[in-house]
């Protein structure tokens, strides 16, 4: 029995790559769409170990305070991770969410309406004061914030889950309005979603891995409650949510009353908010996602049978990995690129 289970985890890899090449890859650089498939705009700008000579240790300084504050506070892990994701989807990853607002200028990423409930933007503070008393004017904010999220996703496993690539410089621009019209919506159907995506040089494989990040953390009740309480606008609930998972909801989200209480929170995968899994995908499966967005993966044939492969811990967290890979390089910014620094506060253009 037990070089059975060895055999099927290592099988699992194998099944996930034929599967995503069946799915996205004809072999010649087309997807099942037959569209040209383009490489990452990121592509041989950054490199592993961008900082061993520059700043050596920095990578460890970045994993020692994150596993340190993440080991005092489990939520800290899906809020890292976030944070991380809502900047990369807004010209990319260049930290420009970590900009606060300026008076007398265009409101910042920070302050737009998906933004709002974002937290633990003091542990990038507190990193990059060590690095900048450190290493004056070398490590990017946009590095440490994907160093990060990384960590912290990893601390559980005691090891890292991926590798960064590194070599990022900072953007100078950060808007709201921009905030708002390109982040993923936890409403968003799988069409929405798959466009969003395909807009970052993100394929559906991408989309359904990074979903998994909703394996962690918690939501608050107002985000999702329309799904409850009044989907179609005549008080009902979303036919296609899990009935037993949908009165569950209504329990947590209800105040005495029994009327929604938006501030109330819920994990978001009900197998448990704090365990890296498949626990989603296998929620997932059973209608039991939590957002209109998630939902949405089962209304595509390709992303649906995607999900049931990442039912498996270990295809799951390979994929991920990958997957994390590519979306922390979108759009990124290199020294010698027009509206890239160093910012010495990562809170403020230099």
């Amino acid at each position: 029995m037990a070089n059975k289970s060895l055999e099927i985890r290592f099988l699992f890899p194998l099944v996930l790559f034929l599967v995503v090449k069946l799915l996205c890859v004809d072999g010649k650089g087309f997807n099942n769409n037959g569209h040209k498939i383009r490489k990452g705009r990121w592509e041989g700008k950054l490199k592993m170990n961008f900082y061993h000579n520059s700043c050596p240790g920095a990578e460890d300084i970045v994993r020692q305070i994150v596993w340190k504050k993440v080991e005092a506070n489990r939520s800290l892990a899906p809020k890292l991770l976030r944070v991380h994701y809502h900047d990369c989807f807004v010209r990319g990853c260049d930290a420009s969410l970590l900009l606060d607002s300026v008076a007398g200028k265009a409101v910042s990423e920070k302050e737009a309406r998906p933004n709002l409930s974002l937290s633990g933007f003091e542990i990038i503070d507190e990193i990059k004061y060590i690095l900048e008393k450190r290493c004056p004017n070398t490590v990017s904010c946009a590095d440490i914030l994907t160093l990060a999220a990384r960590d912290a996703v990893s601390y559980e496993f005691e090891r890292p889950l991926w590798n960064v690539f590194t070599g990022r410089v900072d953007g100078r621009v950060s808007l709201a309005t921009e905030a708002a019209r390109d982040l993923p919506s936890a409403g968003a159907n799988f069409t929405t979603l798959q466009k969003l995506f395909a807009e970052s040089d993100l394929d559906v494989v991408d989309l359904v891995a990074l979903s998994g990040a909703h394996t962690i953390g918690i939501a608050h009740c107002g985000v999702f409650g329309r799904r409850l309480l009044n989907f179609t606008g005549k008080g009902d609930t979303d036919p296609s949510l899990n009935p037993s998972y949908a009165s569950f909801l209504k329990s947590e989200c209800s105040d005495k009353s029994l009327r929604l209480n938006p501030s109330a929170v819920v994990g978001m995968d009900p197998t448990g908010p704090l365990a890296f899994d498949s626990g989603y995908f296998v929620s997932l499966l059973k209608n039991k996602g939590l957002f209109t967005s998630d939902a949405a993966l089962l209304t595509d044939p390709s992303a649906a049978h995607i999900a049931s492969v990442f039912q498996n811990s270990g295809a799951f967290l390979a994929q991920f990995g990958r997957s994390m890979i590519k979306m922390s390089s979108i759009k990124v910014l290199t020294l010698g690129d027009q509206g890239g620094e160093i910012r010495k506060n990562c809170r403020l253009v230099n």
